[in-house]
C-alpha cells in the first residue's frame, strides 16, 4: 500500500501556484525535474496531465508542468516572496514570454 494514501491530493496549475509551494519545488528538484520525476495521470475530463510531486506533512501537491514552472523555479529568489503569505496564490507573477525565450543574452 501507498505510504502517501492517507495525504490529502492537490493538483496545482501555475496560476494557483503559491510561495510555498514553490519553495518546495525549488528544494525537492534544486537542478530541476527530469523525465524520471514526471508522473503522467488524466484529469476528470480525461485530459492527459503531466505533473511533478511535492509533498508536506499532510499534503500530496501534483504541480502541472509548464514552461512558466521551468521559467520561474530556475529564476527563483525566496526574498521576491517574503511579503506575502505562503499560501497566497497572487504572489507568483507569470513570467513575461519575452523573458523565457532560450538563447536570448541577459543584459541585466
Amino acid at each position: 500500500m501507498d505510504k502517501n494514501a492517507h495525504l490529502k491530493k492537490v493538483i496545482v496549475d501555475f496560476k494557483k501556484l503559491t510561495p510555498e509551494v514553490l519553495k518546495l519545488l525549488v528544494e525537492r528538484y534544486p537542478d530541476g525535474y527530469d523525465d524520471r520525476n514526471i508522473i503522467s495521470f488524466k484529469n476528470a475530463q480525461g485530459e492527459r496531465i503531466e505533473a511533478v510531486e511535492v509533498l508536506t506533512e499532510d499534503t500530496k501537491y501534483l504541480v502541472k508542468i509548464s514552461a512558466k514552472l521551468e521559467y520561474t523555479m530556475e529564476n527563483y529568489d525566496e526574498d521576491d516572496y517574503e511579503d506575502f503569505a505562503d499560501d497566497d496564490p497572487d504572489a507568483i507573477i507569470e513570467p513575461d514570454p519575452k523573458d523565457m525565450v532560450d538563447g536570448e543574452d541577459d543584459e541585466d
